[in-house]
């Protein structure tokens, strides 16, 4: 009787070489079966221990306040409209406003605009495309009298303040001329910053000034009682002073966007905590992806395993 007469058998229903397919019968030493083993158990114990995790190395990361708010009070009085910087005050305040939002990294943003009387035109807010919408109804037709009153806007800017998580980082930025007359300022100033809230200044405008445009169409120029045209000049005297009481930096607005990247810098280093206070945590670095990227390597060659070639026997 022939050997294998299995094989033979087999044969009455499927070709020779798809018969390893169908016995799952190689010719393979027992040497290359222990070689797959031992492949087999490599691969898996390294995916075992990537998936737990393993990381041998860390960084220490200092510790940010809850939140670090910006509160921007825009000034909108009729003397935002002289052209003593191209185009205008007003533009010019605007394209300022901008880059800051265009640098912003981390840092919420309200603005409020004032004149008389301080309006909300966006609460303090993470989304900065909500903000950019704004900025076009930023003009002296947005309130009906006309003026120039800060406290008016500070009082709104403390409402708002009052509402954001404890232990937030606080600041306010005024964008304006300085073109108002108003006693107490340098005492509130000092008062918020007391508080923890710092009041930085960004001045619109030449020390030069210029004419202030009328508000009628038959009249050019906001005149004087004698007839004279009213000339709003830049009152940097006044904006330092309550830059310096408000404990943050005064700025005069140029066409280079230092003026306020230096303004965001001291606001994001507020929110850090001072040096006896100050708190890290420690950040590992995972390391899974090298013991995932070994087992990868030792499973590409079983992609490219021919089946051994199968020689029936009789």
């Amino acid at each position: 009787m022939p050997r294998f007469s299995n094989n033979d058998r087999l044969r009455n229903y499927a070709d020779t070489h798809l018969l390893p397919y169908l016995i799952g019968r190689s010719e393979v030493t027992p040497g290359k079966r222990w070689k797959r083993f031992i492949r087999w158990i490599g691969i898996w114990v390294l995916l075992v221990l990537a998936m737990a995790g393993p990381r041998w190395d860390y960084r220490d990361e200092q510790l940010f306040k809850p939140g670090s708010n910006l509160l921007v009070l825009f000034d909108i009085s009729r003397s935002m409209n002289v052209a003593d910087v191209r185009p205008d005050r007003l533009s010019r305040a605007r394209q300022e406003l901008e880059d800051l939002l265009d640098q912003n990294r981390g840092v919420r943003i309200g603005l409020i605009a004032f004149a008389s009387i301080g309006h909300v035109v966006s609460p303090i807010t993470e989304d900065m495309n909500s903000v950019r919408r704004v900025l076009s109804a930023l003009d002296p037709g947005l309130v009906r009298l006309q003026g120039s009153r800060l406290s008016f806007a500070l009082e709104r800017a403390e409402q708002l303040l009052v509402g954001q998580p404890e232990g937030s980082s606080n600041s306010l930025l005024v964008i304006t001329d300085g073109d108002y007359d108003e006693e107490g300022l340098v005492k509130r100033l000092s008062n918020l910053a007391s508080n923890g809230v710092r009041v930085h200044i960004l001045g619109i405008g030449t020390p030069e000034g210029d004419s202030v445009p009328g508000s009628r169409p038959n009249s050019r120029w906001l005149t004087q009682p004698d007839g004279k045209p009213v000339v709003s000049p830049l009152n940097e005297k006044l904006l330092r002073d309550l830059a310096t009481a408000g404990g943050g930096i005064y700025q005069r607005a140029d066409y280079r966007d230092k003026d306020t990247a230096r303004i965001l810098a001291q606001v994001k280093a507020q929110a850090l905590p001072n040096a006896e206070t100050d708190e890290r945590t420690r950040v590992w670095n995972e390391r899974f992806y090298w013991l995932a990227g070994v087992a990868l390597l030792l499973l590409l060659p079983l992609f490219r395993r021919s089946l051994p070639s199968y020689r029936p026997t009789d």
